[in-house]
């Protein structure tokens, strides 16, 4: 029995290196240098490899990438106060979007609505959200019908927010200007 698994081993581990066309696992040591720090460069730059500590590593005293909260964001902070009325579904700032759950003013009614806002930027403007309103109609039998509303309300929504991220965004720059005396205002928010 032990020389049945011996040759198992034996014919797995032929099969194994046959499939990895005869090279063995390892480096190969005449492209690798001797010297083990220029190893590890080596390795880093061929990306299998990582610091824990040096300019550029885990531990080292950098800060990492610049990372901005969903509080600091005018036109995100806007959205969720103009929507504040409805129960939220997803929301999700790294991916830039918010979704409401389907709300209805009137409990009796068979009509609810449901808002998804997509963010594109973070500046300011007409074209940073995309918003989508549906409109959901339930009969009786409980046979509902769902349609993408367009028109004056998905544009005065779109209105409501921008002027409230405008009106954020005043703000903020304010108390900037009030903490640092000579502080100029960006070109048209005076």
């Amino acid at each position: 029995m032990k020389f049945i698994k011996i040759i198992s081993f034996l014919s797995l581990s032929l099969i194994f290196l046959n499939g990895c066309n005869g090279k063995l696992p390892g480096g190969d040591a005449r492209k690798t240098p001797a010297d083990p720090k220029k190893r590890i460069e080596q390795n880093l730059k061929e990306g299998r490899g990582f610091r824990l500590s040096g300019e550029d590593g885990f531990f080292s005293g950098s800060k990492g990438g610049t990372f901005e909260f969903a509080s600091s964001n005018e036109l995100w902070r806007a959205s969720l106060d103009t929507i504040d009325f409805m129960p939220l579904s997803s929301v999700n700032y790294s991916g830039g979007i918010i979704i409401t759950d389907w709300y209805s003013d009137n409990q009796t009614s068979n009509e609810s609505i449901k808002i998804s806002i997509r963010f594109l930027t973070n500046e300011i403007r007409s074209d940073a959200i995309d918003v989508k309103i549906f409109n959901k109609k339930c009969n009786l039998e409980n046979n509902c019908k769902i349609a993408e509303i367009e028109g004056n309300l998905v544009k005065e929504l779109k209105k409501k927010i921008l002027q409230t991220a405008a009106q954020y965004k005043k703000e903020d720059l304010d108390k900037t200007k009030e903490k640092n005396k000579d502080y100029k205002y960006p070109k048209g928010l005076n």
